[in-house]
C-alpha cells in the first residue's frame, strides 16, 4: 500500500488542538519540530527596550505525519480546518509520496511500519 508524508506548518498555539483532532481521526504518531520561517507576511517589527527591530522569521511548528495514502485527504482536511484562524500566517500543508518507511525495532516496512 502506498504511503504519504504530510508536512504542515502551523501557528505554535494551535499545536495541541491539531494533535487532538488528528488523534481523534486515528493518526497514531507524528514528528513535531519548532521552526522559524516567513511567507507572505514577511516578518514584522517589534519594540525591544525602546528600539524597533525587524523580525524576519516568525516562530512556527512543523508537523511531519506518515499515513496510508487513503487517509491523506482526511488528515489534510483535519489540519486545515483545525489550524485555521483566518489570519495571515496560518501555515501551509504539503503532501509527498513516501518511497519507503521502515520500523527500526521490527523491520516492518511501509504501511506496516506506521
Amino acid at each position: 500500500m502506498q504511503v504519504k508524508l504530510i508536512i504542515a506548518t502551523i501557528k505554535p498555539f494551535k499545536l495541541e488542538e491539531v494533535r487532538e483532532a488528528l488523534t481523534a481521526i486515528g493518526v497514531r504518531g507524528m514528528m513535531v519540530t519548532e521552526i522559524k520561517g516567513f511567507g507572505s507576511q514577511s516578518g514584522h517589527t517589534e519594540i525591544y527596550r525602546g528600539a524597533e527591530y525587524a523580525v524576519n522569521f516568525v516562530p512556527k511548528i512543523k508537523l511531519e505525519i506518515a499515513v496510508d495514502a487513503p487517509m491523506a485527504d482526511q488528515v489534510v482536511e483535519t489540519i486545515a480546518k483545525t489550524a485555521r484562524t483566518g489570519k495571515i500566517g496560518d501555515g501551509k500543508i504539503f503532501v509527498l509520496d513516501l518511497e519507503q518507511a521502515v520500523r527500526v525495532r521490527t523491520g516492518e516496512t511501509n504501511a506496516d511500519a506506521l
